[in-house]
Formats: structure tokens, sequence, C-alpha cells
């Protein structure tokens, strides 16, 4: 059958000629997007900054090189703070989540007028708003340190924990449930025993996955005052002390990389 006919003689065409035209609307408002996009950023950039960009970056590169290794020593201490930052928060967001996240299920939660929609308000806000702007608002309530910076990580890890959570409880074998409700267990039982083996592999998981970000994310909480390498880099970065800024760009990539492989050589092991 030769290309463009069909057994009724009619034509075959890609599309209608309706969706011809949605194709090329799509296109055009794709390029009027592009083109009020490029006139704002244009309006907002001084282009003798931009041409003058390279040579910049090879001044700030000259005077990042070689690193001071002696400084090292003082990075230990504010590492270690990062990591039980990142390890406190993911465990208090954690804790929280869980019940959250029952809530916010559709076959678990005891109200689904009441504590489904609260649940749920709770997952978007924690999730709407990022970790650096919680430590903001937590440093000027509760003064700079580390308890701002682990309760700005708890408070970011309850969405991304509760959502992939309570997604997971959902899509559960709900025959399992059934099973388990029919030999007369009660309500916590069926949980313990119908639920909550279906969606351990992905609890431990999640939870795992949530740590490694939260190791990223606690590296920067310093630069607001919450704790942590941070503070070290905010401290250097105010002398223009860039051969120290590089170790601790170093020691950060090499943090992240190792809490990297912890985390899926965990999640290897559990799923």
């Amino acid at each position: 059958m030769p290309v463009g006919s069909t057994t009724s003689g009619q034509a075959w065409t890609k599309r209608t000629t309706a969706g011809e035209w949605a194709v090329w609307v799509g296109w055009f408002a794709a390029a009027v997007l592009f083109v009020i996009s490029w006139r704002i950023m244009n309006e907002n950039t001084i282009w003798t900054f931009v041409q003058d960009a390279p040579r910049q970056a090879a001044d700030l590169l000259s005077r990042s090189w070689p690193p001071r290794l002696s400084y090292l020593n003082r990075l230990w201490a504010p590492l270690w703070d990062t990591i039980n930052i990142a390890t406190l928060g993911t465990l208090i967001g954690t804790v929280l989540a869980v019940p959250t996240a029952f809530f916010a299920a559709r076959n678990t939660t005891p109200s689904a007028l009441v504590l489904r929609p609260i649940a749920l308000f709770i997952i978007v806000a924690s999730r709407s708003i990022n970790s650096l702007i919680w430590a903001l608002l937590l440093v000027a309530i509760l003064g700079p340190g580390l308890l701002a910076g682990i309760i700005a990580i708890a408070l970011r890890s309850i969405g991304f924990v509760g959502k992939l959570l309570y997604e997971a409880i959902e899509e559960i074998d709900e025959s399992q449930v059934e099973a388990v409700r029919a030999t007369g267990a009660g309500g916590w039982q069926v949980i313990d025993y119908g639920i909550v083996p279906q969606v351990l592999p992905a609890f431990a998981g999640i939870t795992v996955f949530r740590w490694d970000i939260n190791i990223r994310e606690s590296t920067i909480l310093g630069l607001v005052g919450a704790g942590g390498i941070g503070l070290q880099l905010q401290a250097s970065l105010n002398v223009l002390a860039w051969s120290q800024v590089t170790v601790i760009f170093a020691l950060i990539l090499i943090t992240v990389i190792l809490s990297e492989w912890v985390s899926s050589q965990v999640r290897r092991a559990i799923i």
C-alpha cells in the first residue's frame, strides 16, 4: 500500500487540521515567550561585565590555587556538625512524616474530610519552602546555631518523606489488608501486619534518599547562620580567602560523593 493512502481511499495524515494548527500555535507561543524572556534578560544584564567575565574568572581561579591545605584542621568539627544537622533533621522529619503520610493516604486516613486535607496541607507547605528559607526564618526566631539548622532540615523533610510515603501507602495490595482483616485483627494490627510490611522497603529507601539530600542542603545552611561548614564558607568568602574556599568546596564535594555512595549501598541492600 503506498504511503499516504488507506483502504478507504482517503489520504493518511499524521495529524488532523486542528492538530496541525495546535502545533503551530504552540511553536509560535514558545517563540514569543523566548523573545519576551530574552528582552527581560537584556534589560537586567550589564553586558560589559559579561564580556569581562572570562578575565575575572581566570583571576579568581589564580587566587584560589593552590588550596590552603592547612585550613583542613579547622573544618573537621564544622563538617561533623553538618553531618549531625542532616542526620538529626532527617530523623525528626521522618518521625513526623510517618503519621502525616497515614493521615494523607486515602486508604488509611481516619477522616477524609478533616485530617486528610490538614495532612496534605502540611506536606505541601513543607515542600513549598526551601531549607535555606526555613533556616533563615528559624535563625531569626531561635538565633544562630545548630538547632535552627536541624529544625529547618526536619521541616523540609516532612513534605518529601510524607508525600512519597503516602503515595506508597495508597499503592499497596489491598487483598493482603483484607486477608489480615478477615482474621479478626483490629485497626492497629491491620496496619502492623497488612500495610507496614508492604511499604517498609519503600519507606527505608525514601528515608535514606532524603538523608543524602539533606547532607547537601546542610552544607549551605551556615550561610544564614544555621551552623555547620557553611559558617566557615561564609567567613572565608567575607575576607576573600579564596584558597580556603577551594579547600571547603573540595571537602563538601568529597562529603557529598561519600554520602551518595552510602545512600546507594543502603538502598541496594534494602531494595
